[in-house]
C-alpha cells in the first residue's frame, strides 16, 4: 500500500513537473524565434522613425506613442471604476443584495465576451451614438469630428474590456484583508469610510496594483476591440487630439502579417514590432512584481 502511494506520488510529481517544463519551454521557444526574426530589423532608428510609404521601410515610433496614449487613457478610466466597484461589492453590498448579484453577473458576462464583440459595441455605441450626439451638440451637425473612430473611443472600449480583470483582482485583494483589522478600526470609533480608506485599502494596495497592471498588460496586447474604434493602417504622424486616429503596435503587427502586399518583405518589421510589444508587456509585469515585493517588505 505504501509502495503504491509512493508510485502515485512520484507520478504526480513527474506529470506536474513536465507540465511546468512545457510551459517554460514554450515561452523560451517563442521568444527565441521572435528575437531571431527581428534582430536584423531592430535598431534605434526603428524605434524613433515613422513608417514610410509602402510600409516596408521606416520605424514604428507613431505606433509606440499611440499604444502608450491608449494605455494611459484606458488606465485612467478603467482602473478607478473597477477599483471603486470592487470596494462596493466587498465592503458595502450585502451578499443577498439583488443589485450586487446583478453587478457580479455583468462582470462574469463581460469576462466571457469575445474581444471582437467589444469592438462592435464600441463602434455602435461610442462612435455612432455618443460621437454623433457630440457632433450635433458641439458642431451643430455640420462636421464629423467625434462620430468616427479615434483615440478616445478606442481607449474607452479597451477600458470596458479590462474592467472584469480589475474588479475581480481588487475584490480578492480587499477580501484578503483580515476581518479583525476592520473590527479594531470600528471599535476605536472609525467610520466605515475611514476604515476602508485607512485600513482596508492600504493593506490591499498590492492587490489593487496587481489588478491594474494585469489590466494594462492585457489591454496593451489586444487588437480586436480597436479594429473599428480608432486604429489606423498607415499614419506617419502622431495624433494631435483625442478625436484623431492613431497607429498601434498590435494592429501594426496584424496589418503587416495579413494585409501587406509582400509579407516576406515585412517579416522583419513584424518580428521587431512583436519584440517591442512583448518587451513593454514584460516590463509592466516586472514593474508590478518589484513594486509588490517592496511594498510587502515595507509593510512587514
Amino acid at each position: 500500500m505504501i509502495k503504491k502511494r509512493n508510485i502515485i506520488g512520484a507520478l504526480v510529481v513527474g506529470i506536474t513537473g513536465m507540465a511546468s517544463f512545457a510551459v517554460v519551454a514554450s515561452i523560451v521557444v517563442i521568444m527565441v524565434n521572435i528575437i531571431a526574426g527581428g534582430m536584423d530589423t531592430f535598431s534605434i532608428s526603428f524605434l524613433t522613425e515613422s513608417p514610410k510609404e509602402g510600409m516596408t521601410e521606416g520605424g514604428i515610433y507613431p505606433a509606440i506613442i499611440g499604444t502608450f496614449l491608449r494605455v494611459i487613457i484606458m488606465t485612467l478610466v478603467g482602473v478607478p471604476i473597477g477599483a471603486v466597484t470592487a470596494v462596493y461589492l466587498s465592503e458595502y453590498a450585502s451578499s443577498k443584495s439583488k443589485f450586487a448579484q446583478m453587478i457580479r453577473f455583468a462582470v462574469n458576462t463581460l469576462a466571457g465576451v469575445p474581444a471582437i464583440v467589444f469592438g462592435l459595441f464600441g463602434l455602435g455605441f461610442f462612435v455612432q451614438f455618443v460621437g454623433q450626439g457630440m457632433d450635433y451638440a458641439l458642431e451643430g451637425g455640420s462636421g464629423l469630428r467625434w462620430a468616427q473612430p479615434n483615440l478616445l473611443w478606442a481607449s474607452l472600449t479597451m477600458a470596458l474590456l479590462t474592467l472584469p480583470v480589475v474588479i475581480v483582482s481588487v475584490e480578492e485583494a480587499i477580501r484578503a484583508v483580515p476581518r479583525e483589522l476592520r473590527e479594531a478600526s470600528l471599535a476605536l470609533g472609525g467610520t466605515k469610510w475611514q476604515t476602508i480608506r485607512k485600513v482596508v485599502i492600504p493593506n490591499s494596495f498590492t492587490g489593487v496594483l496587481t489588478g491594474g497592471i494585469l489590466a494594462i498588460s492585457r489591454g496593451a496586447g489586444e487588437v480586436a476591440p480597436i479594429l473599428f474604434t480608432g486604429a489606423a493602417y498607415f499614419l506617419p504622424h502622431l495624433p494631435a487630439s483625442l478625436s484623431d486616429q492613431f497607429m498601434e503596435l498590435g494592429y501594426h503587427i496584424y496589418i503587416m502579417a495579413t494585409q501587406s502586399a509582400d509579407v516576406e518583405a515585412t517579416s522583419g518589421i513584424q518580428y521587431a514590432t512583436t519584440m517591442v510589444l512583448l518587451f513593454c508587456t514584460f516590463s509592466l509585469n516586472f514593474i508590478a512584481v518589484v513594486l509588490r515585493y517592496k511594498m510587502r517588505k515595507k509593510m512587514h
